[in-house]
């Protein structure tokens, strides 16, 4: 009975107008239509609903019982309606995001708290890792990486094109010099982080320079490493994106400009296979248009004129 609700509507009309005849006038049916899907119905359950006279309708006892629960039952189904049409419409539910933790503070953190400004439907949760994360194991809906990740159980969409690049702050340089070849790194304080002990980085001319990194400072993150070049404890190599506003501002600045790592590009994995939500179709627009705003912003940077002024 419950799989035909159009005739459960039909029949919960009738009760409430006692006549077939208004019945069909609301829901804009033949008269003949709701007559025969009202008697399929009564035949279906084997049980008198409705008395049918030529002035009025009236419910029977089991008519009136049936009502009871049908329009609980057709409430039900109306909210799921409109939770599923509000869900086509606008982002509704959680959304469980990966990101590093330098990507995810500068970029992911602000743009979280705008999506849900924005969507009061929508909420975020919000892991930050420079592990590569498992999707299962997370269960995240999604993971923000830099660098190329081949995993056949998910898709990866590139968000975006990127290098990795060497950075330094200003009164780094000024106390130990510019380095004027990438062989000249091996001269500095370096600041390792992650398990790469060696540094592969292409010139202007496509030439390839391969540097064994040697470090006193040592981390697993990321974000700790940006840090301490921050604070004038070395040269790190970096994604132009995480080191993007600290280079605008000046705390940072490029070393060696010519030279930058192989394409290590942003990009976003989850599961293959699974239907993509509107709140992830959302996440991932938004992130891409953020991260393209931060890398014009990096480009726009006039690096040459602050190494002359470092370096006069």
């Amino acid at each position: 009975m419950l799989n035909d609700l159009v005739d459960l509507r039909i029949f919960a009309r009738v009760a409430l107008h006692g006549s077939l005849t208004a019945a069909a006038r609301e829901l804009g049916l033949a008269l003949n239509v709701v007559s025969k899907r009202l008697a399929a119905l009564e035949q279906r359950t084997s049980t008198v609903l409705i008395v049918r006279n030529t002035r009025k309708s009236h419910l029977t006892m089991e008519g009136k019982a049936l009502l009871e629960r049908v329009q609980r039952i057709l409430v039900e189904v109306d909210e799921a309606e409109k939770l599923l049409a509000e869900g086509k419409t606008e982002p509704h539910g959680l959304l469980r995001i990966g990101a590093p933790a330098a990507l995810g503070r500068r970029i992911i953190r602000p743009l979280c708290g705008e999506l849900t400004r924005r969507w009061p439907n929508l909420a975020i949760d919000l892991s930050l890792s420079d592990r590569v994360s498992s999707l299962l194991d997370e269960s995240l809906d999604v993971v923000i990486r830099i660098g190329s990740i081949t995993d056949s159980s998910m898709i990866a969409r590139k968000l975006l094109d990127n290098h990795r690049i060497i950075v330094a702050s200003p009164d780094y340089i000024a106390r130990r010099g510019m380095p004027e070849s990438p062989y000249d790194l091996t001269k500095h304080e370096l600041l390792l982080y992650g398990r790469a002990a060696r540094w592969t980085l292409h010139g202007p001319r496509k030439e390839l320079a391969d540097i064994s990194v040697r470090s006193r400072l040592h981390t697993n993150s990321g974000d700790i490493a940006h840090e301490w070049a921050g604070d004038g404890l070395g040269i790190t190599l970096k994604s132009e994106i995480d080191v993007a506003a600290d280079l605008f501002s000046g705390r940072l600045v490029r070393v060696l400009p010519d030279w930058k790592s192989d394409a290590a590009p942003v990009c976003a994995l989850y599961p293959a296979g699974r239907h993509v939500s509107l709140r992830l179709r959302v996440f991932l627009d938004a992130v891409t248009e953020r991260l393209r705003l931060a890398q014009d912003g990096f480009r726009k940077i006039k690096h040459d004129d602050k190494y002359r002024k470092i370096t006069e």
